[in-house]
């Protein structure tokens, strides 16, 4: 059972003699809760934490390559599974959830989004954002949904492809695409954009973000980020930047 706060987990340690930090590589998505969950961690601990974001299928390719890093956040269970076959991986669990959604610049007009909803005309000769489809999460889950409801062969061609979801938010917030499919966390993350709607729960797979303590972790500050994560402190914060807490 999870401790009421993290700090209640912080004391089953000493803390240490001097500060570690803690190397993290997490999925764009995360950006904004886990700057805060981990700002918390650094308060409570003294403990920095250098959180590298980017999109999943980058960060996984990185570590099988090699790169150092303690843990790493994924926003599918595909890229980490690649990591933990390569014997990377100490341990890990499935922490949060998200939901897809349709965004549109400023003050866009909500649709109903369904097999009938004429995507391409709301496009009108502009751009759909989207983050890399065939390997980004954010794009694979987009474009699942997209084929689902019979729109891909519609759309397809209209596609603006993005490194990592972020950028494809950054498109649609600056104006350069009139739409696009990001997380729900994502939208509530940027003014300048609004959520024009939300593709049903059953047109794409569901959206889990595992966590791993990797084997490159040898601190045991690496161990109690790891834990802190997974703690209720946590949880409000993940809760409050709209993630479904899952572990």
């Amino acid at each position: 059972m999870r401790p009421a706060l993290l700090a209640a987990a912080l004391t089953l340690s000493a803390a240490p003699a001097w500060a570690e930090d803690v190397s993290v590589f997490a999925a764009a998505s995360l950006k904004n809760a886990l700057d805060e969950v981990a700002a918390q961690f650094t308060a409570q601990t003294g403990n920095t934490v250098t959180i590298s974001y980017a999109g999943s299928n980058a960060l996984a390719k990185q570590i099988i390559e090699g790169a150092p890093a303690d843990l790493f956040l994924s926003a599918n269970a595909e890229w980490m599974d690649q990591v933990d076959q390569a014997g990377l991986v100490q341990d890990r669990a499935d922490i949060l959830g998200n939901r897809l959604v349709l965004i549109g610049h400023g003050d866009a007009a909500p649709v109903r989004i369904s097999a009938g909803t004429d995507l391409a005309g709301m496009l009108n000769g502009g751009k759909l954002a989207m983050a890399l489809v065939d390997s980004v999460p954010a794009g694979q889950y987009g474009k699942a949904a997209l084929e689902n409801l019979g729109l891909w062969d519609d759309v397809g061609a209209d596609v603006a492809q993005s490194d990592n979801v972020r950028a494809a938010l950054v498109l649609v917030a600056a104006g350069e695409a009139p739409y696009g499919i990001v997380y729900a966390t994502d939208a509530a993350a940027e003014d300048d954009v609004a959520i024009v709607g939300n593709f049903p729960a059953d047109s794409y797979p569901t959206i889990t973000y595992p966590a791993a303590l990797l084997t490159e972790a040898a601190d045991d500050a690496d161990r109690a980020f790891f834990d802190a994560i997974r703690w209720d402190a946590a949880d409000e914060v993940f809760a409050k930047h709209g993630f479904t807490v899952t572990d």
